[in-house]
């Protein structure tokens, strides 16, 4: 028994325990929120189980966006209830996951998540003394499983950031703030609870959570918390590929794609992610960073209009700059141009998916959109306006565009397609037989010095692109 006692003490890993401090309370004439504002399913969820003789709030980034005058896209609860008595309190719910055991309350499209108030947890040396369960950790640090409940003070302490550690109790409209979340809102700041290094190696993805909040809501990350990241940014590399996936379609499809990116840049976070895309913009920082940003900005403009967007265009053009140098390698190595093309752009989507687990519905539609790049220079004969017809025609013109605006120079290939699908049919007929023989290789143009001048045709921005095929 004393031996386990001294262990315990001298563990390396083990948390200090946070000291719990009173909440700083705003009532209803302190604040603008009001119960009439929020969903009427997600008052209706907290009524019944305080009735029930539990505690209740909505809490984190419903709160933390009403307050910016932002609408939620969600509402979540947290309670003193367990996953199992939520469950017994509504027909329409259902316990769902392992690592976070949470309940998902459904009316109708609307779903509530309810959560069970959480509590930090020691890292322990003998099996005995914890049941796993319960709580997990990896090695590093990384936490594999909470479900250790505890307190209001013990859930807010454990949320990650101060913006989303605000219960708002909308029997009376009153908010908690543990801590001091309502000042870092006011001061637009994006800052960790507790120990960042300790926090980001519990969890890595924590490192793209506060990059993410920092681009949606135009915060800064607070000198403190952003001075870890780029040591650890190597962390991401452990978390599951599907995992990453998610968090990254949470990055580039929010509507601030652009500001995500260069914040990704500047914290060292590319890499972990898209290895091969931050090797192409070392190499060639101009050609490379103006090709992506266009493309997300086209993304953020269509995501602001309530237009779609396609994930494989974006991974397409996050992807691209890596391509002609990985052509190369293999020209060089004997491979003809074509043949190199493909392996090329085989390896480096494979490649891609060890970190960021693409699936198929994505990653054909990448290797077809840059097919289309080798296919679109062939225009003799009836080769044009059987590519007019290719379903993938829409997005490769696109691409293309993307890539002149870039810096490529493709001889005048864009405004040649541009024009062809305008006219009639005699103008296409006369549009081919004035073309004049060219090299069919299919490899990928090389870049050239970037066309000045404004742009009459539809270039990434416009409504086509990135399209939704």
């Amino acid at each position: 028994m004393l031996k386990k006692f001294l262990q315990k003490l001298r563990s390396p890993l083990r948390r200090k325990p946070l000291k719990r401090s009173s909440p700083i309370v705003l009532n209803n004439n302190q604040h603008p929120l009001r119960r009439a504002d929020l969903s009427r399913y997600a008052v209706s969820v907290v009524d019944r189980l305080q009735q029930a003789g539990y505690q209740a709030y909505l809490v984190g980034g419903c709160v933390r966006d009403l307050l910016l005058n932002i609408n939620p896209k969600d509402f979540d609860v947290a309670t003193s209830a367990t996953p199992e008595q939520v469950r017994a309190e509504f027909r329409n719910a259902r316990v769902i996951g392992r690592r976070f055991k949470l309940v998902h309350v459904h009316f109708g499209r609307e779903i509530i998540e309810v959560a069970t108030f959480r509590a930090n947890h020691a890292i322990c040396d003998d099996d005995d003394d914890h049941d796993s369960n319960q709580s997990s950790h990896h090695e590093s640090g990384r936490i594999l499983r909470d479900n250790v409940y505890g307190t209001l003070e013990d859930d807010a302490q454990r949320r990650d950031f101060t913006i989303n550690a605000l219960y708002l109790d909308a029997s009376c409209e009153r908010i908690l703030d543990y801590a001091n979340g309502v000042h870092d809102i006011q001061n637009r700041l994006v800052r960790l609870i507790g120990d960042p290094q300790q926090r980001y190696k519990e969890d890595p993805v924590r490192m793209l959570r506060a990059v993410r909040f920092a681009a949606k809501l135009d915060f800064d990350i607070e000198p403190h918390s952003a001075a870890p990241i780029a040591l650890l940014a190597p962390l991401l590399r452990e978390i599951p590929s599907a995992r990453l996936f998610d968090e990254v379609l949470k990055l580039l499809l929010a509507g601030q794609a652009e500001r995500t990116f260069e914040l990704l840049v500047e914290h060292e976070l590319l890499a972990p992610l898209f290895p091969a895309t931050a090797r192409a913009l070392k190499r060639d920082p101009g050609y490379a960073g103006e090709l992506i940003r266009l493309a997300l900005a086209s993304t953020d403009a269509r995501i602001q209009q309530g237009k779609t967007v396609t994930p494989a265009f974006l991974f397409a053009a996050m992807l691209w700059p890596a391509l002609p140098a990985r052509v190369i390698e293999l020209q060089n190595g004997g491979m003809p141009p074509i043949p190199a093309m493909h392996e090329a752009a085989h390896q480096l989507i494979a490649e891609q998916c060890q970190r960021i687990a693409i699936p198929k519905r994505f990653s054909i539609p990448i290797r077809e959109i840059w097919d289309m790049q080798e296919r679109l220079p062939r225009r003799q004969g009836k080769r044009a306006d059987l590519l007019l017809e290719n379903p993938r025609f829409r997005a490769g013109y696109d691409f293309l565009l993307l890539r002149e605006d870039a810096g490529e120079q493709t001889g005048g290939l864009g405004d040649w397609w541009t024009d062809y699908q305008e006219v009639n049919d005699s103008e296409r007929r006369n549009m081919i037989r004035n073309l004049v023989a060219k090299p069919e290789d299919g490899a990928a143009p090389a870049r050239k010095k970037r066309r000045s001048g404004s742009r009459k045709r539809r270039g990434p921005g416009a409504d086509a692109s990135p399209t939704n095929d």
